[in-house]
């Protein structure tokens, strides 16, 4: 009788131990889920920001733009002077058409971070629910050892007084 339980104490002890590393595992994978999560957070707002200046430069490029367009219209007394500004016409157009695909890929790369991000967050919200569950697991092992070994104590003490 006393061997039964004295495996059962080393199943359950067992049992304890494998939960505690489990526990641990999910802790960890827990923690490199919040890196990747705060790297991608980091990621977003540096392209945020990026977004912010390529916006800027955006505006600047059509206003010039605007201008440039402007004066050609009104007509320059010289051609030498209409040809540089149409020059510069088509530079500053072709830098818009640069800058407005950057912000195409940027705006792309930003919702594609946003998803992968929304996604990780995800995971780390199913590893702490798993985590927990291992815990909730590791607690009730650990009072059925606990009680397994009070009810073995109590078991000796009776043996001994008889």
């Amino acid at each position: 009788m006393t061997d039964r339980i004295r495996e059962k104490l080393t199943s359950l002890r067992v049992e304890a131990d494998n939960a505690v590393t489990r526990a641990e595992e999910a802790e960890a994978k827990n923690k490199k889920y919040e890196q990747a999560l705060l790297e991608k957070d980091q990621e977003i707002t540096s392209l945020q920001h990026r977004l912010g200046v390529l916006d800027a430069d955006l505006e600047k490029l059509d206003g010039k733009l605007a201008e440039y367009k402007q004066s050609s219209l009104e007509g320059e007394s010289s051609k030498t002077t209409n040809e540089g500004l149409v020059r510069k016409i088509q530079l500053l157009e072709e830098e818009l058409d640069a800058a407005e695909k950057n912000l195409k890929e940027t705006v792309e790369k930003l919702r594609q971070v946003d998803v992968k991000a929304e996604h990780f967050e995800r995971q780390v919200q199913r590893v702490e629910q798993e985590r927990d569950a291992w815990e909730k697991k590791y607690e009730e092992s650990e009072a059925k050892f606990r009680k397994s070994q009070k009810d073995l104590e109590e078991l000796e003490a009776s043996m001994q007084d008889l």
